[in-house]
């Protein structure tokens, strides 16, 4: 089996890099997050290269691109510690987007493929604790189509989209996983509001409150598109950790090599080689976790949710260790906000706790292992 990627794989990753290299340097990314985090001017960068339409099929302006050409996306965008909304609004959605009516679908992906809109998954409720069948905004039928009330918390660069996906229960408990639709809600309609607030990550989010807000169906059993959306978003951000990791470390390496203490460099002293041996086995293991789920995201709902459950687990707990493991090496420099090592910490904890956090994917492992055991098994 042949494990490289193709000259186009390999092609779109050196784009993206040299974006970054040339378009978004450090001082540019603390500047946004000083200033509260909005970036739909970057997203509307990454439009120009042509990634907002990677996963829109090309009938509908996008390329067509699968799993693989979004991993190698969101490495170099983690690399280069890019704050945009790219997973929520590239991957994700045009994800959810798939089940809706065809006017639908001819009405909202073309203009995410150009990033004319920015169309967000407005999930999240106050006492779900990640659980996605946990819906308690409702849907009621009207004359036009369905209103929907209720609150979603955490939504992604919030104040900046255009639009939601917006799951809602049509029938049943609040905790059943059948009764859920997928609905989307325009920023200007009826009953919106919004709270938007920056994110510890330099980024943006929101809290969104509906009263009897018109919307549109997309699908009315919307819960296992909204468990394929959600994976979409794991192998992103698992993704987008491999390449935070992989920069971090070289720069802590670089500084290691340079920093001196008793008349030596760093890197001379053999305990903190070891020390970093042992990050970089995290990084490698975390990579190889990577790639797993962005090649298991194409199967079917039992495979495909164990294994992003396994993926985000062992990312969760790489990312912890290359993280505190770095920032230790750096010594007192690591913890200010002026150092670039700092805010790579920052992403991979905020990641850590988005679509799960590392107890909860234990508990996801756990209860799909059924007669095996092992996160590897």
């Amino acid at each position: 089996m042949n494990f490289d990627f193709s000259d186009d794989q390999s092609s779109l990753r050196d784009a993206v890099a040299r974006w970054v290299e040339k378009g978004f340097s450090f001082s540019r990314r603390h500047a946004i997050a000083k200033a509260g985090g909005k970036t739909r001017e970057v997203y509307a960068e990454l439009a120009e290269l042509g990634l907002t339409g990677l996963a829109v099929p090309e009938a509908q302006g996008g390329m067509g691109f699968g799993a693989i050409e979004a991993m190698v996306v969101m490495e170099e965008l983690g690399r280069g510690l890019v704050n945009a909304p790219y997973a929520a609004g590239a991957l994700i959605a045009p994800t959810l987007l798939s089940a809706a009516p065809a006017a639908v679908q001819a009405a909202w992906l073309p203009k995410i493929a150009s990033a004319e809109a920015l169309v967000v998954l407005a999930h999240q409720e106050r006492a779900a604790r990640y659980r996605l069948h946990h819906v308690t905004t409702r849907a009621a039928a009207a004359v036009s189509g369905h209103t929907l009330t209720g609150a979603k918390s955490v939504v992604p660069a919030g104040d900046e989209a255009d639009a939601f996906i917006v799951p809602a229960r049509l029938s049943g408990a609040d905790g059943d996983a059948a009764g859920i639709g997928l609905f989307l809600v325009e920023r200007n309609a009826s009953g919106v509001a919004l709270r938007g607030y920056p994110t510890q990550d330099g980024a943006r989010a929101a809290e969104l409150t509906l009263a009897a807000t018109p919307a549109t169906l997309i699908t009315g059993d919307g819960g296992a598109l909204l468990e394929q959306a959600v994976d979409v978003g794991i192998a992103a951000l698992c993704a987008e950790a491999v390449g935070l990791m992989d920069k971090l470390v070289a720069i802590t390496v670089d500084y290691m090599n340079t920093r001196k203490q008793f008349g030596a460099t760093l890197a001379s002293f053999q305990a903190l080689r070891h020390r970093v041996a042992d990050v970089k086995m995290q990084l490698e293991l975390a990579r190889s976790m990577s790639y797993f789920a962005s090649l298991k995201l194409g199967e079917a709902a039992p495979a495909r949710r164990r294994a992003l459950a396994q993926a985000k687990l062992q990312l969760g707990l790489s990312m912890r260790f290359v993280g505190q493991q770095c920032i230790q090496l750096h010594g007192g420099i690591g913890m200010t906000d002026e150092y670039v090592a700092s805010h790579y910490f920052k992403r991979l904890t905020v990641i850590e706790m988005s679509f799960g956090d590392t107890l909860h994917q234990l508990g996801e492992v756990s209860a799909r292992m059924q007669d095996t055991a092992g996160v590897f098994a």
